[in-house]
Order: structure tokens, then sequence, then C-alpha cells
């Protein structure tokens, strides 16, 4: 049992009568606190030769488990590497700003809209480049729920073909993006999605936005491109991987827990002591509702 299946474990009557969780997050607990229980089952291996037996517990197969997440990670980057054109990619991190979140976090459905807009700005973009040929790129859209610090901070990471295919079969190559038509267009595909699904309730939050973030909202990018091997090994780290690694967890007492991790702005090492429901609920809202997909194909991929 791991350092993780022993914090659920001990703590799992206080998860579901004091958070009432949803049945998405009862369903990847429990999975991830049996995963290798040989109580639940298994399969018996024999050597025809020494007549050996080996019994192997079945795992979880859930996102949530740190091993059963990894391995899932693994085959998702496979099956992913299969799809790309053989070009340069140029990862992008479509972020939000902190006035937003809560939205994502109270409305899942809203995560849509997400997807919905980064998709639709990067065909627009390539579109505006020739709009005779109808250039298409291909793009890979990951979902990802959790900063370093666990905290609730939804954003997408965007693996982009450095070049489109038109409609009479040409390749184009692109080295050259708009951040700032990036940044002012996603700020305003999202703004208007989430005023369509949320209604006039929304309009003062959308004008605020607008007055708030006049160069429209962040898009990073790395400076450097890269071509698909490393590509896929990078944007890999954000596939469906499990919110924390049982390695950045150094201590649990029983009523504390201490985990580390290295602050995105300047990389500093930064080290956490808190109350044991607060870690279960920085972990558990990170659990998508059941079929939702993290991953989503776009352009040429789709």
């Amino acid at each position: 049992m791991n350092i993780l299946q022993s914090i659920f474990t001990d703590y799992y009557k206080h998860i579901i009568y004091e958070l009432h969780p949803r049945p998405a997050v009862i369903e990847n607990v429990n999975k991830m606190i049996h995963c290798g229980d040989s109580s639940h089952g298994g399969a018996m291996y024999g050597c025809p030769h020494c007549g050996n037996l080996k019994f192997v517990p079945f795992r979880c197969k859930s996102r949530f488990c740190p091993s059963c997440g990894n391995k899932y990670n693994q085959l998702r980057s496979f099956h992913m590497s299969c799809k790309l054109v053989s070009c340069v990619h140029r990862h992008c991190v479509f972020t939000i700003p902190a006035e937003l979140r809560v939205y994502f976090l109270e409305d899942r459905t809203l995560l849509d809209c997400l997807f919905h807009s980064v998709r639709d700005v990067v065909l627009r973009m390539f579109s505006k480049m020739n709009k005779t040929e109808n250039f298409t790129p291909g793009l890979i859209c990951v979902l990802h729920t959790f900063g370093r610090d666990l905290k609730w901070n939804p954003h997408i990471h965007c693996l982009i073909s450095e070049g489109g295919l038109s409609d009479d079969g040409l390749w184009r190559n692109v080295h050259h993006f708009n951040y700032s038509f990036l940044r002012s267009a996603f700020r305003t595909a999202l703004l208007n999605e989430m005023h369509q699904r949320l209604g006039d309730p929304f309009k003062q939050i959308k004008s605020l936005c607008y007055f708030s973030h006049k160069k429209g909202f962040y898009v990073y990018a790395q400076h450097s491109s890269c071509d698909p091997e490393t590509a896929i090994k990078y944007i890999g780290r954000y596939l469906g991987r499990p919110v924390i690694a049982t390695s950045r967890i150094d201590k649990y007492d029983g009523s504390m827990v201490t985990f580390h991790y290295n602050r995105h702005e300047d990389d500093k090492y930064i080290q956490e002591t808190i109350p044991v429901m607060d870690f279960i609920k920085r972990l558990i809202r990170h659990i998508p509702e059941k079929h939702f997909k993290m991953i989503r194909y776009g352009g040429l991929y789709a």
C-alpha cells in the first residue's frame, strides 16, 4: 500500500460523510484504494517448464491512481505519436484569469468551453494566413486542472503543427505564430461561449475581464519549436497523469501531510504542511467526471 492509499483509507469515512463528494470521486477513490488488492481478484500465471505459479492482482486502471495513471500516460503518448504528422510542432499553453476559475469548478460542463475556444482560435489563426487555400493545422489539446501547488487552475496544453494542409493537398510551413492575436482571440472566444452558457448574470464578469485584461488572456509558448518525438515526450507529462506523484509526498503522520514542489514562477523549492482533509480536498477536486475526455484532437488530427 502506497502513501496515497494509506491517506485515503484512513480518512475514507470523513471523505464520504463530511465532503459529500461527487459520484466520480467516490468511484475513483474506491478504485485507487483497492488497486493491487488480491481480494479483488487477479490472474494466475504458471511456468510450463518448472511448474512455478505466480498470482498477479488486478490493477484499478484509474487515472487518479499513481501507478495506473502513469501507465495510462504512456499508452496515450504512444497513441498520440501515431497520429502526428512528421513536421515541427509547437507547444502552447492557454490560461485563464483567477476570477474565472471558480465558474469551471462549480460547473464542470464549462470545461468544454476551453477546448472549443482553443480549437476555434488556432484554426482561425491559420485561416487568416491564406483564406483561399484554407490551410488546416493539426492540434492536440490536453486539459490540466491543477498547478504544482495542487490548487484549481484549469488550462489547456496545446500541441500545434507548424504548418497546415490545404484543400488541394498542399502543405505550407508556418514559423510565425501571432501571439497577440491568440491572446485577444482566446479571451473573446472563451468569454462569448461562457456568456452563452451562463446567460446575463455573467455579463458583468465579462465586462470586468475585458477591462482588466486588455491584451487578452495569457498564452505561453516555448521559444524553440520541437520535432514530433520531443514534442510527445514533453506534452506526455501532462496526459492524464495523477494529481501528485507519491515521491512528492514527504511525510504523513495521521493528521498532517507534507509535500513539496518547485514553484513555476522561479523554480524555487517549496515545502507545504497542511491538514489531511485540506490535502484530500485539493486532490479530489481534480478528478474529472466519468467519460469526460481530457484529450481532444482538432484540425488534421480530429
